[in-house]
């Protein structure tokens, strides 16, 4: 039953909301050397290592990368002012934005609390004013249980938070989903109070190409 539910779960997203549905595979791959290598270190001590790939890909060098920072800093405060009971972190040219799953969903579900849907309301509307970013939605669970049943509790979380985004007002395309399960502890599962900060889903936030292409051009007018 459990898988039917989230087969069921991704088909709506991928054909309705037009969502990005990754595995763990694909979330993970190589980043390559040189600089964005370097700055991916700096993310992992920073961030934890699921946030990795998705902020170094966006990355770029020189006085573009310090303008898209700039827009990062400036969205990332707006971000902190709205919601509540949220972590955001900075993290290179990236945002990170981590909810306990205590202050989204009752244990063991994907449906969200009222409150939750309060402060992703607010949220979504702090996203609709910087259109030129990508989300990348990840759900984690701690390692009580069988890590099959975590791993599609970690994925029908996160299309469930993706699903409430694009229902107000976040275009899908920019959405993408992934479910790690218990197999990326952020924090120690060897207390209670660690398993349930591992019971989270991160919305990290990073420039898309317009944004890219935007920062060039400005950082091109500056030089000039």
């Amino acid at each position: 039953m459990v898988k039917i539910r989230v087969f069921s779960c991704l088909l709506v997203c991928t054909l309705f909301l037009g969502c990005n549905v990754l595995n763990r595979s694909q979330s993970t791959a190589s980043i390559g050397a040189g600089e964005g290598a370097a700055e991916g270190a700096e993310i992992e001590n920073a961030s934890g290592n699921t946030s990795l790939t998705a902020i170094t890909e966006a990355t770029v060098g020189g006085a573009a990368g310090a303008v898209i920072g700039e827009k990062m800093d400036e969205q990332a405060g707006e971000i902190e002012q709205e919601l509540d009971g949220a972590k955001i972190e900075r993290v290179g040219q990236g945002i990170v934005v981590e909810f306990n799953n205590d202050a989204l969903f009752d244990p063991d579900s994907i449906t969200l609390k009222d409150f939750a849907k309060t402060n992703l309301t607010r949220f979504a509307d702090v996203l609709k004013e910087y259109p030129h970013t990508n989300i990348h939605i990840q759900g984690h669970t701690d390692n009580e249980g069988e890590s099959r049943s975590n791993q599609d509790l970690s994925e029908e979380q996160a299309i469930a938070a993706a699903n409430y985004l694009a229902e107000n007002g976040i275009v899908a395309s920019r959405l993408t989903i992934i479910g790690f399960g218990d197999e990326e502890p952020k924090y120690t599962n060897d207390t209670e109070e660690g398993q349930a900060q591992n019971r989270r889903v991160e919305f990290v936030i990073t420039a898309n190409k317009e944004m890219i292409a935007e920062a060039e051009r400005e950082a091109g007018g500056n030089e000039s």
